[in-house]
């Protein structure tokens, strides 16, 4: 990999000799061989080309400081114009409607669905979101909401077939106007509230229909609020609300069909931790024109597989910035010297790069194979289980995994990966917010147990699958054990809910590894996952583990030369 060297080396009290130059050019697929395989072991190798060449594009140093101009310069609200007309518009920095492009060009709104019915087609979408979300986060939640939305609108064919071919394009159309007017569109979602947040049954926005007409396929007046509306700027989104029959899901347009603004007032844009180039609003509704769609007090049925998909784009994301600030610390090491030797030669700096690489690994296989789930679902009962089970595992521990993991990286670099001007300072602020959104840790540890509870069949074929690679490690046999004896004795009370989502999220974890890893990789992976090796915090191997091997299959080779 080449370098982009900086212009003004010397200084005029010193010369800067002992700092990498900036990262150049770098193809974020090419660079990561387990990624690689897992393409292909989830059926995707006929994308492999578009992913590639996805990798080199979004992957580029011009690229990447498109990211950090996004993140710096945040999106800002226009209420009314000039002359006091409301106009609920936000603007954003051209970083981000350059990165929008280069987005769904590639597809990452959408691939899975203009390949639809095609082996691995949602594996090869994720892959390409893995990539994307590598440079940056922040712009992948209109990605996200547009993937998700495509599901619940089908069940709504009055109002899925007009926009479908708009949902499929691979155009950006940043256009403020109808929606029948533009060439392509992105999608949102509205379902938080003060008073509910996770608890949506508790939401207060009202829909009465607008006129004698009522239930799926109606028009329908929204009044209320949302609390969290993201990506308000989207031409249209899904929202919930209370009817006469409960809470229903409704398709809500910025525009209305006359041409004129729909009625929702955007009040404020959220100061985030981090997530700063993505647009998060606080929204209220008058006499907001809305569609039905799905059944009248159906809504959360309706609209949850949409959440099933955005909760596995919350997976890619905490894997995703797990890979970035790795490739980031291997690049760093690889480059920068200290008491006569590079960091990367350091004993125990090796040895928490591989630990490190160990867990990126692990979280990506599990991305992996979750993606390739929903690929498989509808034929293969197994598939199915993994898809509504093992995406709340996987969101609930990958994405507590990724803070710490960030500030590990961030370490990595000693001071200079606590500016600003370091991607890794990006990269730690954005990682706790795959963990809140979509349904925040304890939630996906209840929806683990209520799956349990309702799906008793899926889940012991879960532990069906696990159970066979019994016998090569004792810890993993020893761990199943627990977790099936807690299943049959019923020991699994809500107050054991994070605890058995642990336990299972680091099985699964270890049976990928187990069964796609080198052995020896796989075998560190178990003893510090599962057994006494490994410590509270990275970079605790045993004295025989495969330290070479590990970073060299995370792409060290590449990454520092």
């Amino acid at each position: 990999m080449t370098t982009a060297r900086h212009p003004m080396s010397e200084m005029p009290t010193h010369s800067v000799e002992n700092q990498p130059d900036m990262m150049a050019d770098i193809n974020y697929a090419q660079i990561d061989p387990a990624f690689l395989e897992m393409i292909q072991r989830e059926g995707a190798s006929w994308a492999s080309d578009h992913i590639q060449g996805f990798g080199k594009v979004i992957g580029s140093a011009t690229v990447r400081d498109l990211a950090r101009q996004a993140d710096q310069k945040p999106p800002e609200i226009r209420p009314f114009d000039p002359y006091g007309r409301r106009l609920n518009e936000v603007e954003f920095h051209p970083a981000y409607h350059q990165l929008m492009k280069l987005a769904m060009k590639a597809g990452v709104h959408n691939f899975a669905w203009r390949h639809e019915g095609k082996s691995g087609a949602h594996a090869a979408q994720i892959a390409l979101a893995y990539l994307f979300n590598q440079t940056e986060g922040g712009v992948s939640c209109p990605m996200a909401m547009t993937y998700a939305v495509y599901p619940a609108l089908q069940t709504q064919k009055d109002v899925f077939d007009p926009i479908k071919d708009l949902l499929l394009s691979a155009e950006y159309d940043e256009r403020s106007i109808p929606v029948h007017e533009k060439t392509a569109m992105t999608m949102g979602m509205f379902m938080t509230e003060k008073q509910g947040g996770s608890d949506v049954r508790a939401n207060t926005t009202r829909a009465v229909p607008a006129g004698d007409k009522s239930g799926p396929g109606s028009e329908y007046l929204i009044n209320g609020h949302k609390w969290f509306c993201s990506a308000p700027m989207s031409d249209a989104f899904l929202v919930l609300a209370q009817a006469e029959k409960g809470i229903s899901c409704f398709y809500l347009p910025r525009w209305k069909a006359d041409g004129s603004r729909n009625n929702l007032f955007i009040q404020r844009l959220k100061d985030k931790v981090g997530n700063k180039s993505n647009a998060s609003s606080e929204m209220e509704f008058v006499d907001c024109h809305a569609v039905m769609v799905g059944e009248e007090g159906r809504g959360i049925p309706t609209i949850i597989e949409m959440v099933q998909h955005t909760r596995l784009f919350c997976i890619m994301g905490s894997a995703a910035i797990m890979r970035a600030g790795l490739v980031h610390a291997l690049y760093h090491v690889s480059h920068r010297r200290a008491f006569q030797r590079r960091l990367i030669d350091q004993p125990l700096m090796r040895v928490l790069l591989a630990d490190l690489a160990m867990e990126s690994e692990a979280a990506a296989q599990v991305m992996m194979r979750v993606a390739g789930s929903f690929d498989r679902a509808a034929k293969d009962p197994l598939e199915d289980a993994y898809k509504r089970i093992v995406t709340a595992i996987g969101k609930y521990w990958i994405c507590k995994r990724a803070p710490n993991f960030s500030y590990e990286v961030m370490e990595c670099h000693g001071g200079m990966g606590y500016v600003e001007e370091n991607p890794l300072g990006r990269l730690y602020r954005e990682s706790p917010v795959n963990s809140i959104w979509e349904g925040s840790g304890n939630v996906m540890c209840l929806d683990v147990l209520r799956a349990i509870a309702r799906e008793g069949d899926a889940f012991k074929r879960l532990l069906n699958d696990l159970a066979e690679d019994c016998g090569w490690h004792k810890d993993y046999d020893q761990s199943l054990d627990r977790v099936v004896t807690a299943f049959e004795t019923g020991q699994l009370s809500e107050a054991r809910a994070r605890w058995l989502t642990e336990q299972l999220a680091k099985l699964i974890q270890t049976s990928l590894m187990y069964r796609h890893a080198p052995e020896n990789i796989a075998r560190c992976f178990a003893d510090t996952r599962l057994g006494a090796e490994g410590g509270h915090v990275y970079g605790s191997l045993s004295e025989d583990a495969p330290i070479d091997d590990i970073l060299e299959r995370a792409g060290l080779s590449y990454i520092g030369s």
